[in-house]
Order: structure tokens, then C-alpha cells, then sequence
């Protein structure tokens, strides 16, 4: 602009102010059509061919101050806001307005991303625990109401005035494929239609026998009325008074299932809810009957090629597993906790054994070999077994040292008749130290609650004496009475709760399929390593790979524990040879002289893995 201008001043000359020509006389008043033409494109096109430069100038500044107020305008808009409808105000959700009932859950979890089962309250952990995220589920789909006493803040872990009770307390890293929780939970049923309770038909705390008919539910003096119409009009007249209303306690209720596994994450899953647990219904003392099952592979880990310190003996595991069934102190077999001052330690065990890994290994659809079409029995990979052990009540990480034990007889360090020795208590008044199993592949399998009338036929003081099947009224998810949701559109054999859109199948699916896919490119790394390595006549192949013999003895013994590799222990010491520890009664002593505390006698100690 500054350029436009220095040219303008340069080659202008200097010109007299324009002068306006002087208008022709009109002969009319009338404006002519022309003139009023050239007037209007005057008005709105300056005729810049008069202009003088100074004038020109003039007009420039005068556009460019206009076009900078316009930026500036533009710069500062601030757009109106969009209109929109004013939220909504919180309703608030009276439970008053609602009918509840007892009932029980069985659920499934993942335990390797949770720092146990318990919740305790002021103790922070690093990890969430399955009862933290139970408890925000049931409360966000508003099934709990707790009842916050003084000191407690609304908002944290509370089961007061909910009727909570839980079957088994898993600890950090264990799964679970059976826990069952009980509860009083919101329900569907009208507060116009009476509990079962109220009818008479009663099966437990929550229980019913089926649908409930109100029966003789109208206001006072209807009867007399319609009898009275009766009398003066035909029945063509007046129809039939309508049928009171009905409510089945099973397909009416909600979805309990569907409602709390839309906002569990898929690590936990619930799996069957129980309408009519009998009466005085404890997910603990109820259970007569917990079954545990700790999976492990055979070769437990890579080794030289002849070497026995990777394959274990199942056999003599089998022998060891066998010599734990019946009722035996297992003091040694525990840790001992002085906080409980435990003094009786025997428990019965039911079955204990080493069994194969076959069933539900491999889903369905990969059951005939992999994407390339190699058949199943051509791919190699380690054998899979799995100890389990069913009783009536565990002491705390009783069950992982008992396979801590099972997987020393295994690698050849301690004999089958161990056993015997850690279970004879004047032998061995004191546990040895060693280091229980891992946490990972521990799982509790099934919690089992017998028909109590059988029980008592098949007891020995009050306990069964051989292992007892689960008698409960489950409701498992995908089942058309009560595992479905019947508000979502259901299409047969898609949208069944089960397969389809919204299945459970959908999340565990989607779960196995990333661990799988790890599992794979975990081998085909393996596989790379391997190929670049080679295999020579020293080499040999172990789990379908090639593992190099290394030279010379080992340093160090390796002591499979269940995890992912072994533990470098030294030289090994026999478990007799050990330094053994106090034995639980000292241990009690001295906790209860320190707190000032008087030992309790018979303490339960059902603390459970």
C-alpha cells in the first residue's frame, strides 16, 4: 500500500481541485430517467477518475482503517450460545419405594489384576480388591442401599443393613471360578403384591415357591357391591371383575445377571444367581465344602536335555497327594497367624490328587489345529495338570504350601513320605521354612452347599465324612427362566444371554483371545531365536522347541514354585534338615502376652486360601 502510494505522488502531476460540471438546465421538474440512473451509480462507485492523489490517499487511509475494524470484530466474536434444554434435576432414589429380597450370587474372577478378595477398611492397597469393584457394581445399579454408621463416610466399602455374608477370601493374585456371595438386594416385585412371607409360603430369607397370587385384595365393601349388581343385571351386563395381579419370582425379577456384568469389567463375571437360598442362608458357614485346583505344566520349566530338573514326577506327586486326604494337623502346612490365636489346625480333606488338564483347554472353535491347517496333534506343547484338593475349611496359604510340598517330592528333592513326617506334629512340632507355591495358578474352583438333611445322615460330630454335591436352586446365565434379559430384544439361539450381542461369551471370548494371542507371539519369538541359533547333534527338542545341553554341572539347584521360572536355591537343603520355626502355641503365647491379650480356646481359623 505504501508502494501504491509513492507511485501515485511520483508520476501525478500536480492537478487543480476537479471541478463539478455544471448541471444542464431541466425543461421539466420530472428527473430524467438517465440522470436518476447515473446518480444512483454514483452513489454506490465513487468515480475514482476525479479523484486528485491527495484525495485518492485520503480514501485508502480511510478503507484501510475500516478493514482493521472489522479484523478486530471478527477477532473478539464471541458466538451466542447454543440453546440448550436446561439439565434435568437430580431425582433422588428412595428404596422405600421398593420391595427387596435375599438371594445369592455365584461369580467368576481373574485374581492376577486384584490384591486379594477382602476389602479392609483404612488399609489402602496398591491394587483394587474384588469386594471394592462387587460393591461400586451393586451400588451404581442401585441393588444396595447400606446403612453408613457413625465414623464410616458415605461412599466407601459398607455392607451394614445389606444382609452380606461371603464363602471364601482368596488372597492376592488367586481366582475364582465358584465364589458365591449372599444378599438382600432391590427387586422388582410391586409393593402392592405381599413377599412371600406374607403369603405363607416362605422358603428361606428371600425365598419363594413360585409365582404369588395376591388373592382377596380389593378394598373393603367391593364385594358386597358386586354382589348387590349381581342381583339386579345380567352377567352380559357387567363383566367379570379382572384377575388380580400376579409376579413370578423368577421371570419377573430383574436381571440381576445382565445388570451387574454391564458394569463389571471382564475379568469378573457374574455367572448364576440363586432366588430361594434356604433359611438362615451363610455364603460361609453354609458352604460345607470348598474345592481348590492349582495348575502347573510338565516340563515346569526350559532345561538341558536330560536333565531331570525340569520334568516332574507325577506319580510320586500322586503318592504325596494321597497321603494328605482324611483328618490331619496341618500346622506345618500353613502360616500361622498369632492375631487369630489359633489352636486347632486339623481339618479334613476330602480328596487330594494330580489329574490331567484336558477339558475346555482349547475353545471349540480351535479344536482341529491352527489357522495354517496344521492339525492339533501335530502341535507340541508342555502337558498341563492340575492338583486339586477338596475339604471343608482351609487355614490360611494352606493350600498353596501343600502343592509347595507336592512340587519338592516332584522334582525328586524330598520323598513322598514327607508328607508324613510334616503331618506327624510330635515329629515335627514346628513347621521348616520354606516358600509356599505361587499365587497365580491357584484357583478356587467350587463352592459346594449340600441338602442339610443328607448332610446329617453322612456326618461324623456335626462334619461330613466324604465330599457332598452342591444342592442349591442356580439360575445360570443364558437360562430362559430368570438368566436372560427379558427387556432386551432376544432373537433364538443369537441373543440368549449366553452367545450373540450382550453374551457373556462376548467378553470372555474377547479376554481368552488376547491372551492367546500372546501366548502365541511369546512361541514365535522362541521360535526366532531358536531358528537363528540352530540345532546341532547336542541339542535336543523340549516342549517343540530346541534347547541347547549346556556344559558341565549346574551351579545352583532350581526350585520350581509355580511361577514362571525356578528359583535359584543353592545348594538344596532337605526339609528335616532345615531350621525349623516356633511352633504355633509359642507364637500364640507370646502374641497374646504382648497385647495383653488371654488365648482363646478352639479358634476356627477358616480363613481360607
Amino acid at each position: 500500500m505504501r508502494r501504491l502510494r509513492t507511485s501515485i505522488q511520483a508520476t501525478t502531476p500536480a492537478l487543480a481541485p476537479a471541478r463539478t460540471p455544471p448541471t444542464p438546465p431541466l425543461a421539466s421538474n420530472k428527473p430524467q430517467p438517465a440522470l436518476v440512473a447515473r446518480r444512483a451509480h454514483t452513489m454506490t462507485t465513487p468515480d475514482y477518475t476525479t479523484y486528485t492523489p491527495a484525495a485518492l490517499l485520503a480514501r485508502v487511509t480511510d478503507l484501510e482503517a475500516q478493514l482493521r475494524a472489522l479484523n478486530t470484530a471478527h477477532r473478539t466474536f464471541t458466538p451466542p450460545p447454543l440453546s440448550k434444554k436446561p439439565p434435568k434435576a437430580h431425582k433422588p432414589f428412595d428404596p422405600t419405594n421398593y420391595n427387596f429380597r435375599f438371594i445369592a450370587l455365584k461369580f467368576a474372577y481373574l485374581g492376577g489384576g486384584y490384591n486379594g478378595f477382602e476389602h479392609h477398611a483404612n488399609n489402602a492397597t496398591p491394587l483394587p480388591t474384588i469386594e471394592e469393584v462387587l460393591w461400586t457394581a451393586l451400588r451404581k445399579t442401585r441393588l444396595i442401599f447400606p446403612v453408613y454408621g457413625d465414623g464410616v463416610t458415605e461412599g466407601s466399602v459398607c455392607w451394614e443393613g445389606v444382609g452380606y455374608s461371603k464363602c471364601g477370601r482368596t488372597d492376592k493374585g488367586v481366582s475364582a471360578f465358584g465364589q458365591v456371595v449372599g444378599l438382600r438386594v432391590r427387586s422388582s416385585r410391586p409393593k402392592d403384591i405381599p413377599t412371600e412371607e406374607a403369603s405363607g409360603d416362605a422358603v428361606g430369607e428371600g425365598g419363594g415357591k413360585g409365582a404369588v397370587d395376591v388373592g382377596d385384595s380389593l378394598p373393603p365393601n367391593t364385594h358386597a357391591a358386586v354382589t348387590d349388581n349381581r342381583l339386579n343385571a345380567t352377567a352380559s351386563d357387567h363383566p367379570p371383575p379382572p384377575q388380580p395381579p400376579t409376579w413370578d419370582p423368577i421371570t419377573d425379577e430383574h436381571p440381576y445377571i445382565q445388570l451387574l456384568n454391564r458394569v463389571l469389567p471382564p475379568d469378573i463375571r457374574i455367572l448364576a444367581w440363586c432366588p430361594h437360598p434356604p433359611p438362615d442362608f451363610s455364603a460361609r458357614f453354609s458352604c460345607r465344602e470348598r474345592r481348590y485346583r492349582y495348575f502347573f505344566t510338565n516340563p515346569a520349566y526350559a532345561c538341558a536335555p536330560g536333565s531331570p530338573e525340569g520334568r516332574l514326577d507325577v506319580a510320586a506327586m500322586q503318592e504325596a497327594a494321597q497321603k494328605l486326604e482324611g483328618v490331619h494337623d496341618f500346622r506345618n502346612f500353613c502360616k500361622v497367624d498369632p492375631g487369630k490365636q489359633i489352636t486347632n489346625f486339623e481339618r479334613r480333606i476330602f480328596h487330594a490328587g494330580i489329574h490331567t488338564h484336558t477339558v475346555g483347554s482349547t475353545p471349540p472353535l480351535a479344536a482341529n489345529g491352527d489357522a495354517s491347517g496344521t492339525p492339533a496333534s501335530m502341535l507340541q506343547s508342555p502337558e498341563l495338570f492340575y492338583f486339586e484338593v477338596r475339604g471343608s475349611a482351609f487355614l490360611w496359604h494352606q493350600v498353596r504350601h501343600l502343592v509347595a510340598i507336592l512340587f519338592l517330592v516332584g522334582q525328586g528333592y524330598e520323598k513322598p513320605e514327607i508328607v508324613d513326617y510334616l503331618l506327624d506334629t510330635d515329629a515335627c512340632p514346628g513347621k521348616p521354612v520354606y516358600d509356599m507355591a505361587d499365587d497365580r495358578p491357584l484357583v478356587l474352583w467350587e463352592c459346594v452347599f449340600p441338602d442339610l438333611e443328607e448332610l446329617r445322615t453322612h456326618s461324623v460330630d456335626g462334619h461330613s465324612d466324604r465330599s457332598v454335591e452342591d444342592t442349591l436352586e442356580w439360575v445360570y446365565v443364558g437360562a430362559e427362566a430368570g438368566g436372560r434379559d427379558g427387556k432386551k430384544r432376544v432373537l433364538p439361539g443369537v441373543d440368549d444371554g449366553f452367545f450373540g450381542r450382550n453374551g457373556i461369551m462376548d467378553d470372555l471370548w474377547a479376554l481368552w483371545r488376547k491372551r492367546k494371542i500372546d501366548e502365541v507371539l511369546a512361541g514365535g519369538l522362541m521360535d526366532v531365536v531358536l531358528r537363528r541359533h540352530g540345532a546341532s547333534a547336542s541339542d535336543a527338542v523340549v516342549d517343540g522347541h530346541v534347547v541347547s545341553v549346556a556344559g558341565g554341572e549346574a551351579r545352583s539347584d532350581r526350585v520350581f514354585d509355580g511361577s514362571d521360572g525356578p528359583r535359584l536355591v543353592g545348594k538344596y537343603v532337605p526339609l528335616m534338615r532345615r531350621k525349623r520355626m516356633e511352633a504355633p502355641g509359642v507364637l500364640n503365647k507370646r502374641y497374646a502376652l504382648r497385647k495383653g491379650l488371654v488365648s482363646r480356646e478352639g479358634g476356627s481359623g477358616e480363613v481360607g486360601e
